[in-house]
């Protein structure tokens, strides 16, 4: 692989016109397809298989809309000012005339106000309207929902309180290129000029991730249209892009500085360093790739999607790295070294002795090598405690910020009507084969009102033909509450009892149903998948590294990686610690899907740093079979790439943090932690203490599995062996 791609390098290298031109004409192609097609981000969060989906399939099928289309909606949620009441005649008036205004646009289907429908408190201080459109919620149109937003100030005007909630609006494109994003550039850039001392070439490595991100973002605007997909899939395919993007471009022109400086001719240099980090990108990104797409195999479509959406990023990301930077920095010349680097200066560098081949944290941790492992491995451990308590679900409305209309409807909701108004169960009762399904049905759903846990059951809806009924079931609880889980759990158990006593089967689904139907799902597919990735990692990192303890403790160190981002979150998120800095105004359960997807993603991301880091160690052992040197070589010559690159995902991902979306903050918070976690304390620190300890009994691999196993040449020692004759030839031609 490192031959094939020192060819790709040095093709670039010398074509880098062509090869620029031909990069910016295919993302001018795609920007143009994109704009024509335009995105349509309308996938859902549903599983196949769980029971509130079969429920929800018998609802359609006893309940048949016919062809009626699934119109958006908008809930318009009223609470009267203080001392005043919203059946006062003055009231009701301005609500009734907003309300027949907003019945006027075309595309409105009905308009169920608080009067007619009886959607009002008992204190008579809070209600809710009810819009519903002739369309899909994507398809209503900006001037529609500008229609309801006018009508909802002249009743503000009128000093009644007006929040809205609904599906109108709540499924657009994610903002890209938004305040998250730029703060995330700007510290990536911070860390690079610091690193690198030169403006140019700080900026190179952001500006081909952003090209290559560009790149990959129009492939998902396009294919959003032939898959279904969910907006959050988008913003997870920008993070992932963004930071793996300069991650991968500043491993390569780090090592084509370093050959550049031990004498290398630039083109020379390009090929070399593309051929050997560019060896250990390719796998790295291929590690991470394998474990999104790897997501599939939890057969959940909306996570599947989200993987793939997210390992076709990385890939770009891979190939931008590959093919655009080598062209790029032949572009660029000598302009990517420090001015102090340049011209003569240069030259002086290179008749210097060869610099020592430590510093001063490897010698510290090569020096106490048990203290440092124990303080890490006490320091995840500690961190990791809270995710024994956690808890999953989907944030809704209820997690949002305070001073977001859709939170203060909510809250408003909560306080008329009771904390489960905003998660009500829907409950199926089918009588099939019964003689007299009616009376059936009523006697088998009396007790669902008497039930532990239940606000309020609405009287049986009867279908067309008598065979099946809807109960609106209110629980006393909120939607994301145990009890509630408990309450769906109890509802699902008596339907055995009561099909045995009536002939009536009792289902349950709602939004509420469905979201805890799928953490049920998603908690039990995080075994399955979490040993996939466990034994995907111990294969790759032993054929990379040819060794049976190496893989062991990189398996170990990221599991504890994963342990104690959990136990971050839940300790952030979950519990309310320290809320207030991430600008999470309401605590409440991780979301269901993050433990799941941050698996994936943080193994790997921590395979690259492994790989880029351990690569170096193991070159060194080969060559000077000085365990102790090897460590030291390592982290002289890697660690301070490794550093700047984990800095620098950090970054990205934590300018997510401070999105108002609770998903995307969630998700930003766990793997700017994860990052942190498993980068600075596992890579940087655990695990190059373990090795010193074990010295040469690191890299042990019994002699029949070594003859079996392919050779993985990740950082190319080939060409290392090469380059290293032409800094000689070129040294000793000076």
């Amino acid at each position: 692989m490192a031959n094939i791609l020192y060819r790709i390098g040095g093709w670039a290298a010398r074509w880098r016109k062509s090869t620029l031109g031909g990069g910016i004409i295919i993302l001018l192609l795609l920007a143009v397809v994109a704009l024509r097609m335009g995105p349509v981000f309308e996938g859902d969060m549903s599983i196949p298989g769980t029971e509130s989906e079969k429920a929800a399939n018998a609802l359609q099928e006893k309940f048949p809309s016919g062809d009626a289309v699934d119109g958006g909606t908008i809930q318009l949620v009223f609470k009267a000012a203080q001392g005043k009441s919203l059946e006062s005649a003055e009231t009701k008036k301005v609500i009734q005339t907003s309300l027949n205004s907003i019945l006027q646009d075309q595309n409105v289907a009905s308009v169920a106000d608080p009067y007619s429908s009886g959607a009002i408190s008992a204190n008579k201080e809070i209600g809710y309207a009810t819009i519903t459109y002739k369309l899909p919620a994507a398809d209503v149109t900006e001037k529609s929902v500008e229609d309801v937003e006018r009508q909802a100030d002249k009743m503000r005007k009128a000093g009644i309180q007006v929040e809205k909630s609904g599906t109108v609006g709540s499924g657009g494109v994610p903002e890209i290129g938004g305040i998250s994003e730029v703060i995330g550039i700007a510290m990536a850039f911070i860390i690079l000029l610091v690193m690198f001392r030169s403006v140019l070439t700080a900026g190179l490595p952001i500006v081909i991730a952003i090209f290559g991100l560009g790149i990959g973002v129009l492939l998902i605007l396009i294919g959003s249209n032939f898959i279904d997909m969910s907006a959050v899939t988008l913003t997870l395919a920008v993070m992932l892009g963004l930071a793996v993007g300069i991650d991968y471009g500043l491993f390569i022109l780090s090592r084509h500085r370093q050959n550049m400086l031990a004498g290398m001719s630039i083109r020379e240099s390009i090929a070399n360093a593309t051929g050997t980090a560019g060896s250990a990108v390719v796998f790295a990104g291929m590690t991470v790739i394998i474990a999104l797409a790897g997501l599939s195999v939890t057969r959940i479509p909306f996570l599947s999607t989200m993987g793939l959406a997210a390992a076709l990023t990385v890939f770009i990301a891979v190939l931008t790295a590959i093919v655009i930077v080598p062209a790029m920095l032949s572009l660029l010349g000598e302009r990517i070294l420090p001015k102090a680097a340049a011209g003569n200066e240069r030259n002086k560098k290179l008749k210097k002795k060869p610099a020592t081949e430590s510093n001063a944290w490897g010698r510290f941790i090569t020096k106490f090598p048990l203290p440092v492992a124990v303080a890490g491995i006490l320091l995840l451990s500690v961190i990791s405690l809270p995710a024994l308590h956690l808890q999953i679900g989907l944030p809704n409305n209820g997690m949002k910020s305070e001073d977001t209309t859709e939170r203060q409807a909510y809250d408003l909701l909560s306080e008329g009507f009771g904390p489960g108004f905003n998660g009500p169960l829907v409950v199926l009762a089918t009588a099939d084969g019964t003689n007299n399904s009616q009376s059936a049905i009523e006697q088998a759903t009396a007790g669902l009102s008497k039930m532990e846990g239940v606000a309020s059951a609405a009287p049986p809806i009867l279908n067309a033909g008598g065979d099946a009924a809807i109960i609106s079931v209110i629980p006393k609880s909120g939607p994301l509450d145990k009890e509630t889980g408990k309450l769906v759990s109890t509802i699902r158990g008596e339907s055995k009892e009561m099909e045995s006593q009536y002939g009536v089967k009792l289902m349950v689904t709602g939004s509420t149903a469905v979201d805890i139907d799928i953490s049920k799902k998603l908690n039990n597919a995080l075994p399955t998948f979490g040993l996939l990735v466990v034994g995907l990692a111990f294969v790759l990192l032993l054929l990379v590294f040819r060794s049976l303890l190496v893989p062991l403790k990189a398996v170990l160190g990221y599991l504890l990686t994963m342990t104690a981002t959990l136990g971050f979150v839940v300790f952030v998120v979950q519990d309310g610690h320290f809320a207030n800095l991430f600008g999470i105004t309401q605590s409440g359960p991780v979301l269901n899907f993050l433990p799941l997807l941050t698996a994936g993603i943080l193994f790997g991301l921590a395979m690259d740093y492994e790989v880029f880091l351990v690569s170096r160690m193991r070159e060194k052992f080969i060559h000077a079979r000085d365990a102790k040197g090897a460590i030291l070589f390592g982290i002289k010559s890697s660690g301070s790439v490794v550093t700047a690159a984990g800095l620098i995902m950090v970054c990205v991902f934590a300018g997510f943090i401070f999105m108002d979306d609770t998903m995307i903050k969630s998700m930003g918070l766990a793997l700017a932690f994860g990052i942190l976690f498993d980068a600075f304390v596992v890579r940087l620190a655990i695990l190059p203490a373990i090795m010193s300890m074990l010295g040469r009994h690191s890299w042990y691999l019994p002699k029949w599995l070594d003859r079996i196993l392919p050779n993985i040449d990740v950082e190319g020692a080939a060409l290392e062996e090469k380059s290293h004759k032409i800094t000689v030839d070129n040294r000793q031609a000076m």
